[in-house]
């Protein structure tokens, strides 16, 4: 009962997040118009938004990771801990991978982008977008905003997302804005593409 409470739920669905950055128009938001899950979380890291976007860029199962429980989120393989040089190449329709065999409908592909601003993930009922904002000392606040909707036309999936969105969803995120923190402020700093992306064969 105390997981479906009004009150955990608002918490969990803002974690982090002040109530100006949970009212804030986010790339994304109008992609999704009918979305029943929406939350809003953010987090202080202490580098400058130039050492926070490299983390993001190589997102993905079987890529970097997702910084959060490998063994649901990675098939059981450890999440880099360091920049890896041939996953910093970010093109527009590239898969975030969230398995090893992607396909439309469960993978988000990269949408947009403004480098070392802000980057939005998406697919057909859900975007995915990330703010980096500079702040004093050289600090970035990072805020991620989920969107999705639920198509109760395929009752199955409908509940299952239900069931991965409110319950699975908040313990995923936070833990992954933690690894990107504590990853962001060692001192590995943001580096250049020197060799592409292997490609990720999507499912058929």
């Amino acid at each position: 009962m105390f997981l479906t409470s009004p009150l955990y739920r608002r918490w969990h669905l803002h974690w982090g997040a002040t109530p100006a950055e949970v009212s804030a128009s986010l790339p994304g938001d109008m992609l999704v118009p009918t979305a029943q899950f929406r939350a809003t979380r953010a987090i202080t890291i202490d580098a400058p938004p130039e050492a926070v976007w490299p983390w993001l860029v190589q997102v993905g199962c079987l890529r970097a990771g997702w910084y959060s429980n490998d063994l649901l989120d990675n098939l059981g393989h450890p999440s880099a801990t360091e920049l890896v040089p041939g996953l910093q190449r970010l093109e527009i329709g590239q898969w975030v991978p969230m398995s090893p065999t992607p396909s439309e409908r469960t993978a988000l592909k990269v949408h947009s982008f403004a480098v070392d601003d802000w980057l939005l993930w998406a697919k057909s009922d859900t975007s995915w977008s990330w703010k980096l904002t500079p702040t004093i000392h050289d600090r970035t606040r990072l805020v991620t905003r989920i969107r999705t909707s639920y198509d109760w036309s395929h009752p199955g999936t409908a509940v299952l997302g239900v069931i991965l969105m409110e319950f699975g969803d908040f313990a995923m995120l936070r833990r992954m804005l933690r690894g990107i923190k504590v990853r962001a402020e060692s001192d590995a700093g943001p580096i250049r593409p020197i060799r592409p992306i292997r490609p990720i064969r999507p499912m058929r």
